[in-house]
């Protein structure tokens, strides 16, 4: 029998290194991608990834896309609410965990148990404490190709927005920066992964400063 779970679907490229790793596994069937959508701006909380741009991530690794519609301003209370009813969507489909692509924060990992405890879903976090330089490079070399899509300019250079992920920048960030971006440095879209059927085209767009962090708008080419 596999487990069938749900994975936690930021649109960048610790979730889809995710995603590729438990496909190797045996015992675990991916059944949903579950998305966190800001309502206002129709495009990935954080990320600022376009909607339609998740959706053909999703249509690349033959999954259905669970958003869930936060609105902005969005409080913790609403968040966990709006959580609360996708878990319970995973449960009745008969789901019985949900996996994160978390890296080394203890304090997110005790957050994400903390919402799953009574919900009858276990967390996983196959990518947990993998050296994140190692794992970049592992990223890399397997096919991952991503974009940086939102840079913190107090953690690293608004230059980097808009950029490939891909030697070169790992090569050309400062060494306090975690190559993986976990300590919120970066974030990124993935418009190619072994785990992808074909390659998502894409083109950079315009890239602005807004509330404190870089934006580089990415678009279908």
């Amino acid at each position: 029998m596999r487990t069938k779970i749900a994975l936690s679907w930021s649109s960048g490229k610790d979730s889809a290194w995710t995603l590729h790793l438990l496909r190797q596994r045996a015992d675990i069937e991916v059944a949903a991608l579950i998305t966190t959508f800001n309502c206002n701006a129709d495009r990935v909380a954080m990320h600022a990834v376009r909607r339609g741009l998740v959706e053909a991530q999703a249509d690349r690794v033959g999954l259905p896309l669970w958003p869930v519609e936060l609105p902005w301003p969005c409080s913790n209370a609403d968040y966990e609410q709006l959580m609360g009813a996708v878990c319970r969507r995973a449960v009745d489909t008969g789901l019985t965990g949900i996996a994160f692509g978390d890296l080394f924060l203890q304090d997110i990992r005790d957050y994400r148990e903390r919402q799953l405890q009574g919900a009858g879903l276990t967390p996983l976090f196959p990518l947990w404490q993998i050296p994140t330089a190692e794992l970049a490079r592992d990223m890399i070399r397997g096919g991952v190709q991503a974009k940086l899509t939102c840079v913190d300019p107090r953690k690293l250079d608004r230059s980097f927005a808009g950029s490939g992920f891909d030697r070169e920048f790992l090569n050309s960030i400062p060494p306090e920066v975690d190559p993986c971006g976990e300590n919120g440095e970066f974030h990124t879209f993935v418009h190619n992964a072994p785990v992808f059927s074909r390659p998502i085209e894409v083109r950079s767009g315009e890239v602005v400063e807004r509330d404190g962090f870089v934006f580089a708008d990415v678009a279908p080419a």
